[in-house]
Parts: C-alpha cells; sequence; structure tokens
C-alpha cells in the first residue's frame, strides 16, 4: 500500500490528467452504467451553535469504478470547517482511500485536499472546453478561496488564448495574496492579472465567469455581463446558498449540472431558482447533465447557441474515484510515496 501526502499528489497529478480521467469516466458510464456506482453522499452538519464555532459539515463519498478488467473502491473523506483560515489551515480537508475490489487490498491512502481541488476545476475545465468558443480572451475570478487557483488553471488549460484575468474577493487582501501567488505557482501561464474593488468590475468585459464562494445571494445580474459570458459556479454547494442570481439562471440559453442527482438537492442556485415564484426557470429548463455534453447527447449545435451559459457543480464521488484512481494507478506503477506493509 502507497501513502501518498499533498506533496507527492500534487506533483504527480496535473489538470490535464485530470480532465482527461473525468471525461473518460464519464464516455464509461454512457457506455456501461453499471460500470460506475456512487451512492448521494452522506452530508453531517457540524457544531455551530456558540460562538466559537462556525457550522461547517462532514462527508462521506464512496463510489467504485469498473475499469474493464478490475473494479476499484474510492473513498473520500471531508471535513469542511469554515474558520480554518483564521487558522492559517485550509477550509477544506479531506483524505482518500482507493482498494481493489477482488481482493479487498487498500492500494493507497492519499491526501485529498489537492484532488478536490483539481477534480472540482477539471469539472468546469471540461464545461468550459464544450462551452464557451474557442477564442475567449479573458477570465474573471469571482471569490479567490483555495478552490480558485486550480479553477482559473482548469479554464486556461482547456483556453491558452487567454491574456487577461480579473480577480475580485469579497476581502480585497485575499485577492491581491491570489494575483502573488497565482503568478508564482503557475507562471507557465502568460496572463495579466487585475484586482477589482467592485465584482462589476471584474465581471464586465469577462468571456468566462468563475464563482467559487460560500454566497446565500446573488452576486451579480445579467445585466452586469456580456451577453455570450460562460459561467462556471462551483460554490453554493447547499439548497440554502446561492452565488448566481434568479434572472442569470432564467436568462441562460443552456444550463448544465455535472451531477443530475446531487443538483436536485446541493445546487443552491437552481433549487431557489425553480421555487421562487417570481423566476421563469425551473428543472424543465435544464439543458443537461456534463456526461450528455462529452459524449454529444447534448447536439453540438445546441452548445454553439448564442447567450449566456451556465454550469454549476456540486460534485460527486465518481469524479474523486475517477483522479484518485489515476493517481494510485500512478503510485503503483512508479513506487510513489511511501511502501508500507497493513
Amino acid at each position: 500500500m502507497q501513502l501518498l501526502n499533498q506533496a507527492v499528489v500534487t506533483e504527480h497529478l496535473n489538470m490535464q490528467a485530470a480532465i482527461d480521467a473525468i471525461e473518460e469516466l464519464l464516455h464509461q458510464q454512457a457506455a456501461h452504467p453499471n460500470w460506475v456506482k456512487a451512492p448521494e453522499r452522506l452530508v453531517i452538519e457540524t457544531f455551530g451553535e456558540d460562538k466559537e464555532h462556525s457550522s461547517g459539515s462532514h462527508l462521506s463519498m464512496p463510489a467504485t469504478i469498473y475499469d474493464g478488467k478490475k473494479e476499484y473502491t474510492a473513498v473520500k473523506l471531508v471535513t469542511i470547517c469554515p474558520d480554518n483560515p483564521s487558522r492559517d489551515m485550509p477550509t477544506t480537508t479531506a483524505i482518500i482511500t482507493v482498494s481493489n475490489n477482488d481482493t479487498g487490498e487498500i492500494l493507497a491512502i492519499m491526501d485529498g485536499i489537492y484532488i478536490t481541488q483539481v477534480r472540482t476545476a477539471a469539472l468546469s475545465g471540461i464545461a468550459t472546453k464544450y462551452m464557451t468558443k474557442p477564442d475567449c480572451q479573458s477570465v474573471a475570478v469571482v471569490g479567490c478561496g483555495g478552490m480558485a487557483y486550480e479553477q482559473l488553471n482548469a479554464v486556461l488549460t482547456v483556453r491558452p488564448d487567454i491574456k487577461t484575468v480579473y480577480l475580485w474577493n469579497r476581502n480585497h487582501e485575499g485577492a491581491a495574496q491570489f494575483k502573488t501567488r497565482f503568478a508564482r505557482d503557475y507562471a507557465q501561464w502568460d496572463v495579466e492579472i487585475s484586482v477589482c474593488e467592485e465584482v462589476g468590475d471584474a465581471i464586465r468585459d469577462a468571456d468566462i465567469i468563475n464563482v467559487a464562494t460560500r454566497a446565500t445571494e446573488g452576486l451579480f445580474s445579467i445585466d452586469q455581463i456580456k451577453t455570450d459570458a460562460h459561467i462556471n459556479a462551483v460554490g453554493a454547494y447547499q439548497a440554502t446558498m446561492k452565488e448566481i442570481g434568479n434572472d442569470v439562471v432564467a436568462n441562460s440559453s443552456m444550463v448544465v449540472v455535472d451531477d443530475l442527482a446531487g443538483s436536485r438537492h446541493e445546487a443552491g442556485d437552481l433549487i431557489q431558482a425553480h421555487d421562487n415564484s417570481d423566476c421563469t426557470w425551473t428543472w424543465d429548463d435544464l439543458s443537461g447533465d456534463l456526461q450528455a455534453l462529452v459524449t454529444g447527447a447534448l447536439k453540438k449545435e445546441v452548445t454553439k447557441s448564442a447567450g449566456v451559459t451556465l454550469f454549476k457543480s456540486v460534485g460527486a464521488a465518481s469524479f474523486d474515484a475517477a483522479v484518485a484512481l489515476y493517481v494510485a494507478k500512478q503510485a503503483e506503477q512508479n513506487s510513489l510515496g511511501t511502501s508500507i506493509d497493513w
């Protein structure tokens, strides 16, 4: 069994590999629906009933994948701790186990923080690849927390001609830190990064808008963005959260989710739009999911239609499993990390 800490996972997992692993999974699911199994994740709200604790959550996310030769199980355990930034610790902590279902042998135990960030971003990268025009020139980052780095990296991976990045964060210092860190750690991208005082300044000229926040109401309106902008929304992961306004949802020419079942329970933006009697959008207006987009079940001519497009991600255990399985196989083949007897 291989033990893989965050440094090892980060060194041996790149964005293109994650995108490829998830696209392969989506094709596999379409061709062989029984090869991938991922029950709805268990979410437990953590204690937040006093002034010393902000309510977070613990998630248990199992999935099995049969690759045509063997079946594997990956289980991710996640704890979301809203108070951690004040402790100089990541908001999301996670660990993943990967095992061989033929024998029950655990192949790898790995840090799941980076995998969570990369697989979430890879989903946005895939959506951007299929839902945006090839000549996009600019991207806005709304919310500059830990997830935002790989979100931007994913968009630049599939749209490498982008030259301008606009940043906005409720805490201006957070955006400034993002700019410094991204320029240092992602030097492969030749982009000009600007920190904006207002969210409207960041999104006004953006071809692509990445949103990753814990907001509880829409952060911008449809008249503040370009008429053909594409939005990747990966925050608002609970029904009570919302970062994309009802008017944006209702006026999007395409709305695509990563996981059909999960979005009905967790995509706060869409749940609240559907439930609001003043909003014209309902679940019947959903265009489809990422699998349909990648496999072509959502017709190409539809994805090229004019207008704002919206991708909403809530995550699913199968996506973590696909990326974790890639890392585990690399570890087994190349003796990565620390090998121990169990």
